[in-house]
């Protein structure tokens, strides 16, 4: 079965490491969407998450604004999070309707309970909503450093079942990772994923420049690595944590480890530091490099 494609840049080797990257949003950085909107490529892919405290309308917003600047919208759609299949497949429908969504990505969420019917990601995807929507790609987590709950080959298994359920759906899977902070766990797993036969492309997550202390934050909410000798590789030091830091020997290293082994590869990056700032920090290592 002939899959769609989620772009015809996914066929073509990237021109540089963040040639074709991907951005985050919340539906409360519009404006900063719009402030950093002219520095960015057309169809740059933005992913719109799914918080608590967020409406339905600002979502929906959100996306619509993403499209309305030329870009790719993403929306997130959290499992645990949906109270019932009327808003799943109204969210879904608006997005599709107003803001021409062809792509999703998809989590079970972080609530250890379900507020609805849908438990995990793979829940979501067996209701044929997605294709009867016409979506094109649908996103799906990848964890190079592991996962809380699950061993690295239940990890393994899970992707290998979600991929395989969504191209039999007719769509096709892309992988987008946790923000990691050394390139060899990434690198590593990146391998271990093509060995095990998962072809789908990938996006590796980046975090974007910003203060050490908002990065250590995120970090210790997301359960990423951040040892003293990683945070070192990557331009920290655990003794001084005042000033910013950017992803430079992160994204170099990645680009020297990076080979065919490793099948499509791209980055998405996630704004810790600022919407505006992260545009402004790839422009400046796309021109340094």
């Amino acid at each position: 079965m002939s899959l769609p494609s989620i772009h015809p840049n996914w066929d073509l080797p990237p021109k540089g490491m963040t040639d074709g990257y991907s951005l985050e949003i919340t539906a409360k950085d519009i404006d900063a969407l719009r402030e950093a909107a002219p520095a960015m490529a057309p169809e740059t892919p933005v992913a719109v998450t799914f918080l608590p405290g967020e409406s339905l309308e600002a979502r929906i917003e959100a996306a619509r604004t993403v499209r309305a600047l030329g870009f790719e919208p993403m929306p997130h759609f959290s499992a645990r999070r949906l109270e019932s299949g009327d808003d799943f497949e109204a969210y879904l429908a608006a997005v599709v309707r107003e803001a021409g969504v062809t792509r999703c990505f998809i989590i079970a969420g972080d609530p250890p309970e379900a507020a609805g019917p849908y438990t995990d990601s793979m829940s979501l995807i067996r209701t044929g909503a997605f294709e009867r929507a016409g979506i094109k790609a649908i996103g799906i987590g990848g964890h190079p450093e592991g996962h809380p709950n699950m061993t690295p080959d239940q990890c393994f298994d899970i992707l290998i079942a979600k991929c395989a359920e969504i191209e039999a759906r007719g769509m096709a899977p892309l992988i987008v990772t946790q923000f990691s902070f050394d390139a060899a766990p990434v690198l590593s797993w990146l391998a271990e994923l093509r060995t095990r036969g998962i072809n789908a492309p990938v996006r590796i997550g980046i975090p974007g420049p910003a203060g050490i202390k908002t990065l250590m934050r995120f970090a210790a909410r997301c359960g990423v690595g951040a040892s003293a000798s990683v945070l070192t590789k990557y331009g920290i030091s655990i003794t001084k944590l005042i000033g910013t830091a950017g992803p430079d020997k992160l994204i170099d290293a990645l680009g020297k480890g990076l080979g065919s082994q490793h099948g499509k590869v791209r980055l998405h990056f996630y704004p810790f530091g600022g919407l505006a700032r992260t545009v402004e920090w790839i422009n400046d290592y796309t021109t340094s490099r």
